[in-house]
Formats: C-alpha cells, sequence, structure tokens
C-alpha cells in the first residue's frame, strides 16, 4: 500500500501543527485535546519547521522540570527531519521509521508537506496489503 492510499484512509482532522514561538504547554495540550503524539512545527502552515513529540517533552521534563513548558517550541522541536513522499510503501515507511526510530513521518510533495503518517497507519496499511495478498494467493490455490 502506499502512502498515497493511507492519507486517503485516515480521519479528515488533517495535520495539527504549531508555530515555532508557540509554548511547549501550548503544544501539549494540543497533543492531549487531539489525542496524539506529534505535532508539526510550520511558522505559516506550509512549510516544515520542524516537529514535535511527546516523547521530546517528556524528555525535557526528565532534564528540567516543569520550567521547559515555558520554552517555546523551537528549542525543543526537531528540525533534521526524515520525510517520505505519497508515492513511498508502507514498507518503505515502517523501514525509515525503524532505521530511525521514530514514530511519525511528514509526508511531503512538491516542496510542501501534505501530510502526517504514523507508526500505526503504516502497520495498518502493510497489513492491509498482506490480507490481500493472502486472499490472492489462496484464490490462485483453490482454483478461483
Amino acid at each position: 500500500m502506499l502512502v498515497s492510499q493511507m492519507l486517503k484512509s485516515k480521519s479528515e482532522m488533517g495535520v495539527i501543527s504549531v508555530t515555532p514561538s508557540s509554548s511547549v504547554t501550548e503544544a501539549a495540550k494540543l497533543l492531549s485535546k487531539h489525542r496524539i503524539g506529534t505535532v508539526v512545527v510550520s511558522a505559516d502552515g506550509e512549510t516544515l519547521d520542524g516537529i514535535l513529540s511527546e516523547r521530546d517533552i517528556v524528555r525535557e521534563l526528565g532534564k528540567r522540570g516543569t520550567s521547559c513548558l515555558n520554552d517555546p517550541v523551537s528549542k525543543l522541536m526537531t528540525s533534521k527531519l526524515t520525510t517520505c513522499s505519497p508515492s513511498n510503501s508502507a514498507l518503505e515507511v515502517l523501514e525509515i521509521m525503524t532505521d530511525g526510530r521514530f514514530r511519525h513521518l511528514p509526508v511531503m510533495d512538491d516542496g510542501k508537506m501534505v501530510g502526517l503518517i504514523s507508526i500505526g497507519d503504516a502497520v495498518k496499511g502493510r497489513l492491509a496489503q498482506l490480507a490481500m495478498e493472502k486472499a490472492s494467493l489462496e484464490g490462485m490455490i483453490m482454483g478461483h
């Protein structure tokens, strides 16, 4: 299954983003409200400045305590990002995430972010693909 197909199957909520100057507290509230693990950081809503995950926040809380909650998101975000394209497969995305040890991957098309794929989306896409392959093979074996 391709990333483009996975994006079509996702809810219409869209990608939740914050600006680099938003506070970590604001970002944490969005994570909690939408029950998600990552927010995209974008100054203009189109370009990708970074990504902030719940893990980023927890690590900083562990180091510095609650004072980090007043920091701007730009101080904690990951700005050197790995991305994928709509034409990547679920298996490729899973390999990228496993190798990079992260759970969210921005989807870029022509220099613009068009979505965000989670490891759960990629696993779901891969399982759907495997189920179709299994059904095909069973059909061939049974002569259907």
